[in-house]
């Protein structure tokens, strides 16, 4: 089946507005800060990265959140492989992608590689420093079910609950469950009471803890190992 891509438009500062769910695909004032306050320190990386780690991501988008964690990768020097995994619906195209990196200068060498895969239509892909990213396109209600992997880490960064239920549904995040490791984290910039619960009843530990910018809480949570 032919992909579905994104249809967008645009908000000042090239901030991509999924027209399908009405939300940006990151935070209207820093993305990146974003990134690393829900993401990577919500899930205490880099601490944890260590060789054969793996990253799982609902919403790839436009590769912010993936490209930050290659980043904070290459930072520690460390000798190995990171594994990241991402699931989409919706694939951007090419040249809105690139429009949309273009915003975060810091992250260009990298983007340009994920860029050059995207436009040969690649879904696996070498980042540079030991890192394989493969983006899993389709309803993630049916790829991950399907998935072979498990992950160390998830980041869950669908569109607003109230906007893309889909991806939040307790089936779904039951599914997450089933494939992170022991001891494996989630995080996500949302703190909505459903999502909480929906995580716990699946198996995690939950916490809600501050959130990045205006927004007062996210949710972290941790796999018993």
């Amino acid at each position: 089946m032919q992909d579905q891509h994104a249809e967008l438009d645009w908000r000042p500062g090239d901030v991509p507005v999924s027209r399908r769910f009405d939300d940006p695909y990151f935070s209207l004032n820093d993305g990146l800060a974003e990134t690393r306050h829900v993401f990577i320190e919500g899930n205490d990386l880099p601490a944890r990265m260590r060789d054969g780690f793996a990253i799982a991501e609902l919403g790839f988008g436009t590769g912010l959140n993936m490209l930050a964690t290659a980043e904070a990768w290459a930072a520690l020097g460390a000798r190995g492989t990171l594994r990241l995994t991402s699931f989409e619906a919706y694939p951007m195209e090419p040249g809105d992608m690139a429009r949309a990196l273009a915003v975060f200068p810091a992250l260009g060498v990298r983007a340009a590689r994920l860029l050059d895969g995207w436009r040969a239509g690649a879904r696996v892909m070498d980042l540079g420093d030991g890192v394989r990213l493969e983006i899993v396109i389709g309803d993630a209600r049916e790829t991950l079910p399907a998935w072979r992997g498990r992950a160390d880490a998830w980041f869950l960064d669908g569109f607003s609950p109230a906007r893309n239920p889909e991806l939040w549904e307790p089936s779904l995040l039951a599914a997450v469950a089933a494939h992170t490791a022991p001891g494996g984290t989630a995080a996500t910039y949302s703190a909505a009471g459903h999502v909480r619960r929906a995580l716990a009843d699946a198996g995690f530990d939950v916490e809600r803890v501050p959130g990045h910018g205006r927004k007062r809480h996210m949710t972290r949570a941790r796999m018993p190992a």
